[in-house]
């Protein structure tokens, strides 16, 4: 049987936790939570997730840092990471780009639309989707 796809959903907001890690959950993936930057940093070492669902806002490291310091370590230079965010100007796409993202969903965010671009972001690194 093949293994359930790894997701590590980061944002500060329980409630969105709540709800991203039940659409994930429904959909087949192994979900996993972090409420902020430094635990997201933490945890990705700890479960080596297939993908990273990560909110823009949180306090003391923003998602865009979090981003950043995924994409400056070699073993985690690849992870497939989307940003999710309230914020949904074209600048502040371009940051989240910027910053290293391989997609961007804005919330409040459609169930449908957040796993068909996590299915595409997962086959496109050639990994298993849910």
């Amino acid at each position: 049987m093949p293994t359930k796809p790894r997701v590590l959903i980061v944002d500060d907001d329980p409630d969105a936790l709540r709800l991203i890690e039940y659409i994930f959950d429904r959909a087949g993936y192994e979900a996993h939570l972090a409420a902020n930057g430094p635990a997201a940093l933490s945890k990705v070492n700890e479960v080596k997730p297939d993908l990273v669902i990560l909110d823009v806002m949180m306090p003391d490291v923003s998602g865009l840092e979090v981003c950043e310091r995924l994409r400056a370590q070699p073993a985690t230079a690849h992870l497939p990471i989307i940003m999710l965010s309230a914020k949904n100007q074209v600048d502040d796409k371009v940051d989240g780009f910027d910053a290293g993202a391989d997609d961007y969903v804005s919330k409040p965010v459609d169930p449908q639309e957040l796993l068909a671009r996590a299915k595409a972001v997962l086959n496109r690194m050639g990994r298993n989707s849910g």
